[in-house]
């Protein structure tokens, strides 16, 4: 339901209540009892939902209606009328107070979230549509209006020598969860261009975050490498396991859980273990946060991710995860997402023959965005990171 829904739905109830009051008030013998103090309930009740000038307009009916009272209850002009008025006045106007000190708790935090929403997207990098044999698509979908949004995130790095991708979910909301998002971006970056393995760039992230993140902090991650054309390398760090389709068809891959990362674990030696899967030109792997997997409908039922194989073959990658993005809308109530989702959605291209004769992973095309760069480039963001600290 609508902010605008919502107030006009507590203005009515407040008008009813009023109307209520004043008929019964009217049908009940003054002899017996005297409604007339409660009229002050309508601007009560529109208070915790209606904007102060409807709040106000509904108080002064009140007033109104308590004056007015004096003429079918015999006290028109009596002390105890006076009282009366003077107790539905008071309480008018602690109510028009509320509603305008509601308001402007709600505008701060409205604001507070737009600078949130505006600092994640400007962490958030514009992945490269391919690299090297690899086509790649990304969805951020913030959650409902009004809720904080966390710390999920995704990044690419590419160069000559290595083409690696990362999914993530930071431990925490606000501008927090956004400013930790940032530093696993930039551990992601500096590691990923240095490390050879990917259980190393998982170890290295997890011992540059330890410095920066609390107790009781930590994000889970996907890291792939995709690399060498047909062969997918995963590490999973307490993350949603991704979802293969390959032909017909579409399974999610059985993982071994390592730990989070921000935790200083990650000496452990199998802290973070590798697993190796065969893809194929036209297989696609989905990668996504937990805003997809957790969603819920009406019933409380999460949302299947298996389902959504013909949504992963729709046209190209982009299509693919406008679908996927559309279809988990469809699933929740009112199409508004709890939480936030971050999608990426990569599929194996057909490796040119030239570049498979000489065994070596075709050079990007059409590369754009912070992520995208040379071997050179990232080196350079990586001694620009260990320089500097936001």
């Amino acid at each position: 339901m609508t902010r605008e829904r919502v107030q006009v739905l507590g203005a009515a109830v407040a008008l009813l209540v009023l109307t209520l009051l004043v008929l019964l008030d009217a049908s009940i013998s003054p002899e017996y009892a005297v409604l007339t103090s409660l009229f002050g309930l309508a601007p009560l009740i529109a208070c915790a939902v209606v904007p102060p000038g409807a709040t106000t307009f509904i108080a002064g009916l009140a007033v109104a209606a308590a004056a007015l009272s004096g003429l079918w209850n015999d006290t028109l002009g009596t002390a105890q009328q006076q009282v009366r008025i003077l107790n539905v006045i008071l309480v008018s106007a602690a109510a028009v107070a509320i509603s305008t000190a509601r308001v402007r708790r709600e505008d701060r935090f409205t604001q507070m979230s737009e600078i949130a929403q505006v600092a994640q997207r400007a962490i958030l990098p514009i992945l490269p549509t391919r690299a090297g044999n690899v086509a790649i698509a990304a969805r951020y979908q913030s959650a409902a209006r009004g809720t904080l949004v966390g710390g999920d995130l995704y990044d690419c790095y590419h160069s000559a020598q290595h083409i690696r991708l990362l999914v993530g979910d930071v431990r925490g909301k606000g501008i927090s969860g956004v400013e930790q998002a940032a530093r696993v971006i930039r551990a992601f970056r500096q590691s990923a261009a240095l490390q050879e393995h990917l259980t190393q760039v998982a170890a290295e992230m997890d011992d540059y975050l330890a410095d920066f993140f609390g107790e009781e902090e930590f994000v889970t991650v996907l890291l792939v490498d995709v690399t060498r054309p047909g062969v997918l390398q995963l590490v999973n760090s307490g993350h949603p396991s991704p979802q293969l389709v390959s032909g017909d068809n579409s399974r999610p891959l059985d993982l071994p859980a390592g730990l989070p990362l921000g935790l200083g674990l990650g000496r452990s030696a199998d802290a973070y273990p590798v697993t190796t899967v065969p893809w194929s030109p036209g297989d696609r792997l989905l990668m996504y946060t937990d805003g997809l997997s957790e969603a819920r409908d009406t019933r409380g039922e999460f949302f299947p991710v298996s389902s959504l194989a013909d949504q992963l073959r729709s046209g190209s990658v982009e299509q693919a995860v406008d679908e996927v993005v559309a279809t988990v809308s469809r699933h929740v109530p009112g199409g508004r997402l709890d939480d936030d989702l971050a999608v990426v959605v990569v599929e194996q291209l057909p490796v040119p023959a030239a570049d498979a004769d000489r065994g070596r992973v075709p050079r990007s095309a059409g590369v754009a965005g912070v992520a995208a760069g040379s071997g050179r480039q990232a080196t350079l963001h990586s001694a620009m990171a260990q320089g500097s600290e936001p």
